[in-house]
């Protein structure tokens, strides 16, 4: 390494998940992280403005109030994991640089891995639309690998992103099992992971099935049957995960609010229930919303009035259950 290099990543934090508001999700998963070290600094929350259109990234963390100052609520940023093949084709670069430019513009974090193809496309892309993202490494965090992509490590945390792991100073790894245990800390920082190209062994498809235990979307990127790298995408969506067409696939799922105002069509006039609470709730249906909980937070109705009125619905087919709360016009 450098001595540019070496001076810039001798900086390393070391915090507990539950220290951070951003790391404090993985307090959650299975195998969960006791300690993360990092380089940067860790996404802040977000606050809402006034007219709750936009969203915008404190520079600071929120601090206690004082007298005569009215506490702004905060959430954490929306943050979605891509990942795929180190092998990419020009197909999966186009759609994992779109797909992480336009996410990043709507303050989006972008999370990945930092290893060659889509993962560094993906952070790249990010940085490009000034955007924050965070890579997060299957080796101790002293080794920044591969080693080169240290610029684009340095990039990162110049940004305002961080480089992070689970493993210290010095700790000794073994590839073969250390970057398929980053996986589950990858999937578990993110609230969509999204896989761009694998192969039929792919290590991204790993990221897949973590984000699926815990309870994540999961979106594939459909591609050629001919392509030996789309063949575990392709997979995906045969076995249930969401395909990908676009960033609004992500965005109506992330923003449901925003995406209902943005997106409200003459066509929704003609969709009437019962009660008000039915038409509410088809009109819903038809924007593209699919979960109850998101459905139940657009409309702020209580999960049993949602139940009870869907239940309705369902008897006389007008929607359809997709399992897992989730549903569709029928």
């Amino acid at each position: 390494m450098s001595t540019l290099f070496s001076h810039f990543f001798t900086k390393i934090n070391q915090i507990s998940p539950l220290e951070h508001n951003f790391t404090e999700v993985l307090s959650t998963i299975a195998l969960k992280p006791k300690t993360l070290y990092f380089y940067g600094k860790m996404p802040e929350n977000m606050s809402k403005t006034p007219d709750q259109k936009t969203i915008k990234q404190h520079e600071k963390r929120q601090k206690s109030s004082t007298k005569n100052r009215t506490p702004v609520k905060t959430i954490r940023p929306k943050t979605v994991a891509i990942v795929g093949s180190r092998h990419n084709t020009r197909y999966g670069e186009e759609v994992a640089y779109k797909m992480a430019y336009e996410l990043a513009k709507k303050g989006v974090v972008i999370v990945s891995g930092l290893a060659y193809g889509i993962d560094s496309i993906a952070h790249q892309a990010c940085l490009d639309a000034g955007g924050i993202t965070v890579a997060v490494l299957g080796t101790a965090i002293d080794n920044i690998y591969p080693t080169a992509h240290r610029p684009l490590a340095r990039e990162i945390i110049d940004r305002g992103g961080a480089v992070m792991s689970e493993y210290g100073p010095g700790t000794e790894v073994f590839p073969k099992t250390s970057f398929l245990e980053r996986n589950r800390i990858i999937s578990g920082l993110a609230d969509i992971v999204i896989v761009v190209e694998a192969a039929e062994k792919s290590g991204s498809l790993n990221t897949a099935a973590h984000a699926i235990d815990q309870g994540k979307e999961v979106f594939a990127v459909p591609g050629n049957i001919t392509n030996p790298y789309s063949i575990g995408c392709n997979r995906l969506i045969r076995q249930g995960a969401n395909p990908y067409t676009g960033p609004e696939d992500l965005l109506r799922l992330l923003f449901p609010e925003a995406y209902i105002k943005k997106r409200k069509k003459p066509s929704q006039t003609l969709l009437f229930g019962d009660t008000e609470g039915e038409t509410a709730i088809l009109r819903a249906l038809s924007e593209g919303l699919r979960n109850g909980e998101d459905i139940m937070k657009v409309l702020g109705i209580s999960a049993s009035e949602f139940n009870q009125t869907m239940t309705l619905l369902e008897i006389r087919g007008a929607v359809r259950s997709l399992g897992a709360n989730n549903w569709s016009l029928n």
